[in-house]
């Protein structure tokens, strides 16, 4: 499974952003993709992923903010960050899983190189 995450960027805050990621490869389900976030000094953050069943779950700090989309025709993943602040300020990681638990890191396999988002308060 490949990932390629993109549309980081800077905002100010308030704003809003839209993440995607491409996946690619075999035994590819986008149940089992979410996104995490990393910021400087701190451990990856669970912010949102898709469940079996197609039943989305977020994070404490984004939700009600944050949305996760899909496009299955085209193996895409979207994260739509809105009302953003400043502490979600972080590099943003795709992942897609295997049969664990959705919100741990170590559940997941396989990364998206990351990209940056930056909120100026």
């Amino acid at each position: 499974v490949q990932l390629q995450a993109s549309g980081g960027g800077q905002v100010q805050a308030g704003g809003s952003l839209r993440l995607s990621c491409a996946a690619s490869g075999q035994d590819l389900s986008i149940d089992r993709m979410g996104w995490f976030r990393q910021a400087p000094g701190k451990q990856r953050e669970f912010v949102a992923a898709w469940t079996a069943g197609g039943s989305p779950k977020y994070g404490d700090s984004v939700r009600g903010r944050f949305g996760i989309f899909r496009d299955d025709t085209k193996n895409m993943l979207y994260l739509q960050m809105n009302n953003l602040r400043s502490e979600d300020s972080a590099i943003y990681y795709c992942g897609a899983r295997g049969s664990g638990y959705y919100l741990l890191a170590s559940s997941y396999k396989y990364w998206g190189q990351g990209t940056l988002v930056t909120v100026s308060s």
